[in-house]
């Protein structure tokens, strides 16, 4: 497949290393330009490219970036190109790094707001992982233990498209509903970041409770302010 990736961070750049590496054409951007992309294009047998030339490019168009960087992305930047399943990695992190959006913390879900700002449909993905458990702890499908991977979105074409890519990846693809669902994989949340098989992950996501959206990302927040603390204490 063709994939284009905004944004090659932690998640990003780990799913473009992946995908790459299965044979896929891979074309990476972000905000910064194709020359500072070039080290690491070289390096795992990507393209870089404008963000623009990134969604021409994919079949597949995998958004991972900071959630208040949505709203610098080009206007219309998905308004003149075919149909693309496109993928929302994001987490909403208010205090530590996005600063508050309004309608997030009024209750719209955070890939809802996704598509607001691009004016497309997205299909919400590996935003609940953690990247090294991305790199390293992917299996073949069958082997005892395998971490799954919850997929929301409201098209069921595009959903599978990303429920196959899930499984290709070494992971078990597990369908969690439409968008209006993915508040169960938030920050924080049961499901967020705890390498589940498919059976536990089933059971996290039934599990959240949605009035507490806004109690799970402020867990979550403090969590990795107390992990930031502990590794600066160590130098």
């Amino acid at each position: 497949m063709r994939v284009g990736f905004i944004g090659a961070g932690s998640i990003g750049g780990t799913l473009a290393r992946h995908l790459a590496r299965l044979g896929n054409q891979v074309s990476i951007a972000n905000s910064r330009g194709p020359e500072s992309l070039a080290a690491l294009a070289d390096e795992i047998g990507a393209t870089p490219v404008s963000v623009v030339d990134a969604v021409k490019a994919g079949e597949i168009v995998v958004i991972s970036v900071p959630t208040k960087a949505v709203a610098n992305l080009p206007r219309g930047l998905f308004a003149n190109v075919p149909s693309r399943v496109v993928i929302d990695t994001g987490n909403y992190h208010p205090e530590l790094r996005d600063g508050r959006i309004d309608a997030i913390d009024q209750g719209m879900l955070d890939s809802q707001w996704v598509e607001q700002q691009i004016g497309c449909p997205v299909v919400k993905a590996f935003n609940n992982i953690f990247a090294k458990s991305l790199l390293e702890k992917g299996v073949p499908g069958g082997t005892t233990g395998r971490i799954a991977l919850s997929v929301m979105g409201d098209s069921l074409e595009a959903k599978a498209t990303v429920l196959r890519l899930v499984d290709d990846l070494g992971f078990d693809p597990v369908d969690g509903g439409d968008l209006d669902a993915s508040w169960r994989q938030q920050t924080g949340s049961p499901a967020y970041c705890r390498d589940l098989d498919a059976v536990a992950l089933r059971r996290a996501l039934f599990e959240a409770d949605r009035r507490r959206i806004a109690d799970y990302r402020a867990g979550e927040e403090a969590r990795i302010r107390r992990y930031i603390a502990t590794q600066t204490a160590r130098g």
